[in-house]
């Protein structure tokens, strides 16, 4: 195995832009991408991930309140994971985090019935603020379950270059507000999912003081990092990253290639490959 993906998500026909966004979201999205969208089977997509030699972790998706739309559910998603163990290590359950009791219901549910490794949310599309008290009973139930829960943080492609950026408000996903929840929950394991730009130097500070915060380097190719970004990646914070692609935005292999090639110590490029993912996620060797 060369690598581990914590963070990709699906490129199938129940997955895509427009199930999870609306017709007018995704279509500003597909520009602001500058992508094609292009739908494969779960099979077409396994085998993208086995050919490189690379096992991914795989999210569901629930913005529901927000949007109306029904979920991709964990349900799907757990299932694909399972059906094609060569190419998945498992999948991140996500959860609207409105719905309440019913929410920690099925995050429940996630673990012990679908096998799911942890919890994944988007504050800009479910519009919450991580640090805000009525969500603590969620993270509480992490705690007790023993699983990580993982925070997108920094801009969004959701909304991005349309009027009022669509409604969607890039205040929710802030690092510092992870900051409260490390803080209040130091037994619970926290993934910043994302660079987190504008904040990158607010979450290299968080990430520094909170030793129970981690970061995936999803989202962004590494040719675009900052020098203060790949100075922590190849030094004192080398313990603290993750590869993870947001594919299918950003093909696997042009991450791995540009992080190969971007003078890092080849220790490090092994941690963050893979062996950083197997100590924090507990995902074994």
């Amino acid at each position: 195995m060369k690598a581990i993906d914590v963070h990709s998500h699906l490129s199938t026909a129940p997955y895509t832009y427009e199930a999870r966004y609306g017709k007018e979201v995704a279509d500003a999205l597909k520009v602001y991408y500058r992508v094609k969208e292009v739908i494969r089977t779960e099979e077409e997509m396994a085998k993208e991930f086995i050919d490189l030699d690379v096992k991914a972790l795989i999210i569901a998706w629930d913005s529901e309140t927000v949007t109306g739309l029904p979920p991709v559910t964990n349900d799907y998603v757990a299932k694909v994971a399972k059906d094609y163990p060569d190419a998945f290590l498992g999948a991140w359950a996500m959860i609207d985090p409105w719905k309440g009791e019913a929410a920690i219901k099925e995050l429940e549910r996630c673990i012990k019935d679908l096998g799911m490794i942890g919890l994944k949310f988007q504050p800009v599309a479910q519009a919450f603020f991580p640090s805000d008290r009525r969500f603590y009973p969620l993270y509480e139930k992490c705690v007790e379950l023993k699983i990580p829960v993982s925070f997108h943080t920094g801009t969004t492609g959701l909304g991005a270059g349309r009027p009022g950026g669509g409604g969607y408000k890039l205040k929710y996903t802030q690092p510092i507000h992870l900051d409260d929840v490390a803080a209040d929950f130091p037994d619970l394991t926290i993934i910043a999912i994302h660079p987190s730009w504008p904040w990158q130097d607010e979450m290299i500070a968080v990430l520094l003081h909170k030793a129970n915060v981690y970061n995936d380097l999803s989202g962004w190719a590494p040719k675009y990092f900052s020098d203060s970004l790949k100075r922590e990646i190849n030094g004192r914070l080398q313990d603290k990253f993750m590869f993870g692609s947001d594919y299918p935005e950003i093909p696997v292999k042009r991450w791995l290639d540009e992080f190969e090639s971007g003078g890092y110590k080849p220790e490090v490029i092994e941690k963050v490959f893979y062996k950083n993912a197997q100590r924090i996620l507990g995902l074994g060797e």
